[in-house]
């Protein structure tokens, strides 16, 4: 049986996905699609994208204070200490899993882990501490916020009455119902004291700085971890906001580098967004049709989930489904990966699924239309030897999905013309 296709993790200060490890006697495609994902994940790395943006002059010689929150805090983190180094007097990090890097210790920060994706008695005393960190903030320093996806589960202060049954019910009917993220987010924002510009409005009109790494449609800041630093609703605020990553740039990022290869790519689209199963539907008829060489959407897909879901996310599903309609056409390949190295409530980031896909399934006495009607793809997945593990990646920009339309042989002509294994895009 073929493994799963990893991607070895890189150095523990910037949390980047490195060089991809496969099978041996791997389809060079698989190495080609691995790499040019990790040449997006690398676009839109918060410890770049921080350090970039936090690269100009400081406005004042004020001390920093710091609060990074959601998935990619760690790294954002590790970006405006790079940036702005001793100037950051204090930093507070909540996010979903404990720190990689050794540096985050040795700079001192207090880092605090909440719940992801469904909100617990973590995610409540990481709320507390902020709403608390933000009403200590001493008049002389410049506060810094760092907001990444999912901070929505990881921080929460309920409005009186809100229990957090309430929180916890409303995550899994919207997961349940495959409800978009900005309704999601807009519902949980009127049940907070934080969220919906609340926590800027505790500002009370001083200055302050918020960067973010979009995983939201439109890049919305009122959306992004439920408006958590979004505009204050009454009276305004004097925050500037800058969104310093989102999908767009690695989608970019992915097609400069596929036609760098000599690969004939398909314009980038629009972000996609809706149910999983018609996306790959979608996708797989554009790439069958289409006389590109490589397709590359950026976006976020939803699943209708049944009333005792099995195991899986968003993107496997949706490889597993593009796994059907692929089925005997070996000259195409699809790859569909969550940039935050996970998918659902798997470790797996997602799939890279191709012609035989359902072939080896069904060898494996599985049934890849069962594991679509039960949302349990994860399975069927793993026997056929297609998931995508990544590990933590320092970002969260949503979900990538690249279609390759390219004969093996072609592909290996293409290796042997860069002089690397796998046509590396480094």
């Amino acid at each position: 049986m073929r493994r799963s296709t990893r991607a070895a993790s890189g150095t523990a200060s910037s949390k980047s996905s490195a060089a991809a490890e496969l099978p041996d006697g791997g389809d060079p495609r698989r190495a080609l699609l691995l790499a040019l994902l990790e040449t997006g994940l690398r676009r839109v790395e918060g410890r770049r994208c921080v350090r970039e943006a936090l690269a100009r002059p400081q406005r004042s010689a004020a001390p920093v204070w710091l609060a990074a929150v959601g998935k990619a805090a760690e790294s954002m983190a590790l970006g405006a200490y790079d940036a702005l180094g001793g100037a950051i007097e204090r930093a507070l990090l909540i996010t979903r899993d404990a720190p990689l890097s050794p540096e985050i210790a040795r700079l001192g920060a207090e880092v605090l882990i909440g719940a992801h994706p469904v909100p617990d008695e973590r995610s409540l005393a990481a709320g507390g501490r902020l709403l608390a960190w933000v009403e200590s903030l001493p008049g002389e320093v410049e506060p810094l916020f760092l907001i990444s996806g999912g901070a929505s589960s990881l921080v929460e202060v309920p409005e009186a009455g809100v229990t957090l049954p309430d929180l916890e019910a409303l995550t899994r009917r919207a997961f349940a119902a495959g409800l978009a993220i900005g309704e999601l987010n807009r519902r949980r924002a009127a049940l907070s004291r934080i969220k919906g510009g609340r926590l800027a409005a505790r500002l009370r009109g001083r200055p302050a700085r918020a960067l973010f790494i979009s995983d939201v449609p439109d890049d919305d800041p009122r959306v992004i971890g439920s408006g958590l630093m979004g505009p204050a609703a009454e009276g305004g605020d004097r925050i500037e906001r800058q969104v310093v990553a989102s999908v767009d740039q690695a989608v970019a990022a992915v097609a400069v580098a596929a036609a760098a290869l000599g690969l004939t790519v398909h314009p980038p689209g629009r972000r996609f967004a809706g149910e999983a199963v018609r996306l790959a539907a979608r996708f797989a008829h554009e790439l069958h049709t289409g006389t590109a060489q490589l397709h590359v959407w950026g976006g976020e897909s939803t699943v209708m989930l049944p009333p005792h879901p099995g195991r899986g996310g968003r993107n496997q599903h949706l490889a597993l489904a593009a796994a059907r309609l692929i089925a005997g056409r070996p000259e195409l390949m699809l790859l569909a990966a969550g940039t935050d190295g996970s998918d659902g409530v798997t470790e797996d980031a997602g799939a890279l699924v191709d012609a035989d896909t359902c072939a080896r399934i069904a060898l494996a006495e599985l049934d890849a239309e069962r594991g679509l009607e039960r949302a349990d793809s994860a399975p069927a997945l793993a026997a056929s030897g297609d998931l995508v593990h990544l590990g933590p990646t320092g970002t969260n920009v949503g979900d990538l999905v690249i279609g390759l339309k390219l004969a093996a042989d072609a592909a290996r002509a293409l290796e042997a013309l860069h002089g690397g294994r796998g046509a590396r895009v480094l």
